[in-house]
């Protein structure tokens, strides 16, 4: 994008303030976060990998196209720069740059993704904290920052005893094998270097990435290298909101950014299909989108995404619909923590202007404003499934993305890493001020 593209980063923190207390999908909306108390330092570090939620880590692109969306666009770059969060994003114009510099292509022969043409994207930061902790180069838009902060307070230290596993979340893990090697051969990395089995912590999606990765580890391998796995607010049973995305878009409460296009950029993407609600979970007759015309359940998808002129997504969903859905346990020990009390729809209703149009009104049920409780609750079926305990918390007040900031998940999970494996069944915050 041209020198236009270049406005001061105060824009995107007024913009950023502004949707603070939005009802965001996971991570744009958070501004500045909260602080730590001082804290009694422990000798006891073991090891551990963050593996961060969709859209949760930074992402870097260059670019040589031989056409562009739009004159304002740029055709060439030199140097690697900020795709995931770019200020450009929340231009009028420059969103159409974005979508194009960010979408992926999805062939239905190969079965594969790829760029856009003309476009190269990487991963920044992989083994490091910085691409988790804050999401744009200003440091405005934070994610793991606190979480990684309290560590370093109790005795961690980055990129050492506390490492990130960033990685391409727009595809699922049957398209990112290369990723998968790079954190089994991080996790032997840091156990070599501490003589000590490592712990994986992982957040809303970056659960389910890390479920994929145990299930497809040697129980050797596990058994040897893994102590735990920290699971926060995973939709172990799907996302409905995911349905709304494809259906119609989320824009999540970016007011410079309609539903209608920012979904162009949300069907490009194979997780989104992937985290739909699992058919092997949820009842046949639940009903996840109406519409004046018909219902759709989960045995409706092949219909719905015909209706919505988006047949791809068909596609996309059965190359990604078995990788984690039957729940095989893990084989390590597990806590599962997730926020239940508020209330998070499970349906989207629409009218007339389906699917071009916003729901018109939902059906709610008990979760944490994104994801519901029986989704995130599945965990519990591992419980005599194997041989390692299995630990739930339910965080009754705790909305999703706040299961990375809140000072008494984090203080848990401090705990958990100083091997105290005992954890409460419940804990209420909502009285608490973060």
């Amino acid at each position: 994008m041209g020198s236009a593209g270049h406005m001061c980063w105060a824009l995107l923190a007024v913009l950023l303030l502004g949707l603070h207390h939005s009802a965001g999908f996971w991570i744009v909306n958070v501004v500045f976060p909260p602080s730590i108390k001082t804290k009694i330092p422990s000798n006891n570090t073991s090891p551990l990998i963050i593996v961060p939620g969709n859209l949760g880590n930074r992402l870097e692109a260059k670019i040589d196209k031989s056409t562009l969306v739009h004159w304002f666009c740029y055709k060439k770059t030199e140097n690697w720069f900020p795709l995931w969060i770019d200020l450009n994003m929340f231009m009028p114009i420059g969103v159409d740059c974005w979508i194009d510099n960010i979408r992926l292509v999805y062939n239905r022969t190969t079965r594969r993704s790829s760029n856009s043409p003309g476009v190269q994207v990487r991963v920044p930061g992989f083994g490091e904290t910085y691409s988790i902790e804050f999401l744009d180069y200003n440091k405005l838009a934070g994610y793991f920052h606190t979480m990684v902060e309290h560590l370093v307070n109790v005795g961690y230290v980055r990129n050492e005893t506390v490492r990130g596993a960033p990685y391409d979340w727009r595809l699922a893990p049957n398209e990112n094998a290369a990723y998968l090697l790079k954190l089994q051969e991080l996790v032997e990395e840091m156990y070599n270097q501490y003589q000590k089995p490592v712990y994986l912590l992982g957040h809303s999606m970056g659960s389910h990435y890390v479920l994929y990765f145990l299930n497809h580890q040697p129980k050797a391998w596990n058994d040897k290298y893994i102590r735990g796995f920290i699971s926060l607010a995973a939709p172990w049973g799907g996302a409905v909101k995911a349905l709304r995305v494809l259906t119609s878009g989320e824009n999540d409460g970016i007011p410079m950014i309609s539903n209608i296009k920012i979904r162009e950029e949300q069907r490009m993407m194979t997780t989104n299909p992937w985290l739909l609600p699992s058919e092997e979970v949820w009842p046949e007759d639940h009903v996840f989108i109406s519409t004046p015309a018909f219902n759709y359940t989960h045995r409706d998808y092949k219909r719905l995404f015909t209706d919505i002129s988006f047949e791809d997504g068909w596609h996309m969903w059965e190359d990604t619909k078995n990788l984690t859905s039957a729940l095989h346990p893990p084989g390590v020990e597990v806590w599962c923590m997730y926020g239940v009390g508020l209330p998070t729809p499970v349906t989207h209703i629409y009218n007339e202007e389906f699917p071009d149009g916003d729901p018109v009104d939902f059906v709610y049920a008990d979760g944490d404003d994104t994801v519901d409780s029986f989704s995130m609750g599945l965990c519990k079926r591992w419980v005599g499934q194997q041989e390692k305990p299995v630990h739930v918390t339910e965080y009754r007040g705790l909305a999703h993305l706040d299961m990375v900031f809140h000072e008494k998940v984090l203080n848990q999970i401090q705990q958990i890493l100083e091997g105290k494996s005992d954890v409460p069944k419940e804990v209420d915050v909502r009285s608490d001020v973060i």
